[in-house]
């Protein structure tokens, strides 16, 4: 969009140009020296993009002053070469008439010109600027942007084997207990995989996706606990479609199961999205083995995809004390 902004500017520019330098003095003055006027036009726009495109890219540089007379006077070496070509040879040539008089040094007229260049030649340098730092600004908002996705990327790779790890050290649990559990465990787990394969790889997905996810991770869960019936869920969804990124939920709810105390206690968990606003309040009693923080790797990637993918739009805060573990985190998903 810059890109062509900076063209418009181009062509209106240009267009200033032959109005006020070739136009008016014909039409409103009676110029008689339009031919000049023309050529002296010609000569103008060859000059500066010649400018534009090869002499400042090529030789321009702000730390070496030297390299900057270098472009001006070969930019200017242009501008004479070529009106002296058109005006002092061509014209005389075929049309019998000249802008200078006959006889006239090529040293005067080249000193003479270098006056007239330099406003055609500061402008191009100026127009090369601005384009140069459009392109800039251009490829680090590319950089920047790449740069997110490559860390989302990565940080997503975290969680899906610490999710799996986790998962599969319960299995491991129920088969060591030739529970019959175990089977529901696996099939639990394999819709599980069902979903992170299929999702996770997404920038985005439903809402209702995301708490399916805590759905299946409860229910996985349920199977080894031995008072279910601690684990309190209350979810109050009215807009089930809204759109998240997936696993921003999901590794809190990892984290009470893996270090909550479940014998008692259990946890309890609040979900509503009272005006496409996200509340998820989240409260797990500790072990009395892991009294110390429970912020592990899952937690962890949240805080950085959640400063990544909703700044100013979020609102966390954790409670780690020494028996309890509070999340309560909020997101603004309205236009997500």
């Amino acid at each position: 969009m810059k890109i062509t902004k900076l063209l418009y500017l181009h062509i209106f520019f240009w267009s200033i140009y032959i109005i006020g330098a070739v136009l008016i003095p014909y039409f409103v003055f009676g110029s008689k020296n339009t031919i000049f006027n023309i050529t002296f036009f010609i000569t103008s726009i060859i000059c500066f993009y010649v400018n534009y495109f090869v002499v400042v890219p090529k030789f321009f540089d702000g730390d070496k002053i030297y390299k900057s007379v270098i472009v001006f006077f070969l930019s200017a070496s242009c501008f004479v070469g070529l009106r002296y070509c058109m005006e002092e040879w061509f014209l005389p040539t075929f049309f019998g008439i000249r802008n200078y008089a006959e006889g006239i040094r090529f040293i005067y007229y080249y000193f003479d010109n270098i006056f007239y260049s330099s406003t055609t030649i500061f402008i191009s340098t100026t127009f090369w600027f601005f384009r140069y730092f459009i392109k800039t600004e251009v490829e680090k908002t590319e950089l920047v942007k790449a740069k997110k996705n490559a860390e989302l990327q990565a940080l997503k790779t975290q969680i899906n084997p610490h999710f799996i790890f986790n998962s599969l050290n319960n299995i491991y649990s129920l088969v060591y207990q030739n529970s019959d559990k175990a089977l529901p465990a696996i099939e639990e787990l394999s819709q599980l995989l069902r979903y992170t394969t299929k999702d996770l790889e997404k920038d985005v997905i439903s809402l209702d996706k995301e708490i399916g996810y805590i759905d299946s991770l409860t229910a996985l869960e349920k199977l080894r606990i031995k008072n279910p019936e601690l684990l309190i869920m209350e979810k109050n969804i009215n807009h089930p479609k809204l759109n998240i990124s997936p696993m921003i939920l999901v590794p809190f709810v990892e984290n009470a199961f893996k270090h909550g105390d479940f014998r008692n206690k259990g946890f309890a968990m609040k979900l509503s999205d009272e005006n496409q606003i996200l509340h998820f309040h989240l409260l797990n009693y500790k072990k009395d083995r892991m009294k110390d923080s429970l912020s592990g790797i899952g937690i962890e990637n949240v805080k950085k995809r959640l400063a990544i993918l909703y700044p100013k739009k979020h609102e966390l805060n954790i409670k780690d004390s020494e028996t309890e573990f509070i999340v309560d985190l909020k997101i603004d998903l309205r236009n997500e």
